[in-house]
């Protein structure tokens, strides 16, 4: 196991337990708009890493592993909507996201290991999709038909 990897995960688990990210009552006070501390931890998040990854990726910075760290933003698409529609209902029905699910784990709360084997379930479901959609062959456009004159 990498212990660059494994450091900076189990820093995130604390961090993440530490601001209360994987207290139920905290996310669900959020969704509902009535507490806007989490919300406030995002854009301080934001507004830090942002700058900072643009920064070290214009002076050609390696990654811990050795690798050149590559931004590569893409368009919004329906991709996107579809998957932050599905995330965010999960959020919401879980009461937590991937990242506090694994350190509600860590800590030994049964509502994060029902949460990270349905992200396992949802990541299995998503390959299997994915897996039969490249087995499909594209569909045939029509021609137009010539008109005559």
């Amino acid at each position: 196991m990498n212990s660059t990897g494994l450091f900076f995960g189990a820093a995130f688990g604390f961090l993440l337990a530490s601001v209360r990210f994987t207290d139920y009552d905290v996310i669900h006070n959020m969704l509902l708009l009535r507490d806007w501390h989490p919300f406030l931890t995002f854009g301080s998040a934001l507004a830090v890493a942002v700058p900072l990854l643009r920064l070290l990726q214009r002076r050609g910075w390696r990654t811990p592993l050795g690798g050149p760290l590559k931004l590569s933003p893409s368009p919004v698409g329906r991709h996107h909507i579809i998957g932050s529609a599905l995330f965010g209902t999960g959020w919401a029905v879980a009461g937590t996201c991937p990242g506090p699910a694994l350190a509600m784990v860590g800590s030994g709360r049964l509502l994060g290991v029902f949460v990270v084997a349905g992200l396992f379930c949802g990541i299995a479901l998503r390959d299997v999709v994915v897996a039969r959609s490249a087995a499909q062959p594209a569909p045939r456009r029509a021609e137009p038909a010539a008109v005559g004159l």
